[in-house]
C-alpha cells in the first residue's frame, strides 16, 4: 500500500525561492537516509519522497500494528511523514538513526489515536494480507493465514504500547536500544513490555 503525499514546505524554511541542488552532487538513490534529510530541509521534495519510498511500507506496518485498522493506519503513516518533513530541518542524524526518528512520531501518533477509543479493532487478515509475503503452498497458506488472523486478534486485546513494542522488536527486527528509543522509555522499560506482552499473549493464544 504506497504512501503519496502532497508536501508543504518545510516550515522553518519557507523561502519564496529555495535553492536547487548544485550539479555534480551523488545521485539521491545513492544518499544515505541522513543526507537525504539535509536535502529535504533545504526544500528539495525529491529526496524527501526517496524517503517517503524508503520507508512508508515499514511506518504503515508499525500502525497497523498499534491501530489494527489498515484505513486508519495509512492515515496515520501519511500524517507522520507530513510532520517529518516539516521538522526537516530539526532532524539531527548524530542523535538518532531516519527510521527511529520516524518509529517515534509514528507510534506517538496511531498511540493517541487508540486513547481516543475504548478498545482497537481486531488487526483482520485482510489488513494485513497486503504486506505478508505469500506462503509456499495452498495448504501453508491457509494454516498461516489462520495463525495471522488467530495472533492479530490476540494482538489487538493488548494496550496500545504493548502492541507497538512487539512490533518494533519482533516484526521490525529492532535492537532493544533502538525500539526504546523509538518508543521514549528505557532498555528496561521496554523489556517490561514485552515480558507483560508475551505473557498476555500466551493466556489469550493457549488452548
Amino acid at each position: 500500500m504506497p504512501i503519496s503525499l502532497a508536501l508543504p514546505r518545510p516550515s522553518r524554511l519557507a523561502v519564496p525561492h529555495a535553492p536547487t541542488r548544485p550539479a555534480g552532487l551523488m545521485a539521491r538513490e545513492a544518499a544515505s537516509d541522513g543526507e537525504l534529510m539535509r536535502w529535504a530541509a533545504a526544500g528539495d521534495r525529491a529526496a524527501f519522497g526517496l524517503l517517503v519510498e524508503r520507508h512508508g511500507e515499514r511506518a504503515l506496518r508499525v500502525a497497523l500494528r498499534v491501530l489494527g485498522d489498515a484505513g486508519e493506519a495509512e492515515e496515520v503513516a501519511q500524517e507522520a511523514f507530513l510532520r517529518a518533513w516539516q521538522a526537516a530541518a530539526s532532524f539531527d542524524p548524530d542523535r538518532a538513526q531516519f527510521t527511529t526518528w520516524l518509529h517515534r512520531i509514528t507510534l506517538n501518533l496511531a498511540i493517541d489515536r487508540t486513547r481516543r477509543r475504548v478498545q482497537a479493532p481486531d488487526a483482520g487478515e485482510a489488513a494485513l494480507a497486503g504486506l505478508a509475503d505469500s506462503a509456499p503452498g495452498p495448504e501453508a497458506a491457509a494454516a498461516t493465514a489462520q495463525e495471522r488472523a488467530a495472533l492479530a486478534r490476540a494482538l489487538a486485546l493488548l494496550p496500545a504500547r504493548q502492541r507497538a513494542a512487539i512490533a518494533l522488536a519482533y516484526e521490525e527486527g529492532l535492537s532493544g536500544a533502538e525500539a526504546a528509543v523509538a518508543l521514549d522509555v528505557s532498555e528496561r522499560a521496554l523489556e517490561g513490555l514485552l515480558r507483560r506482552a508475551r505473557s498476555m499473549l500466551r493466556r489469550i493464544l493457549s488452548p
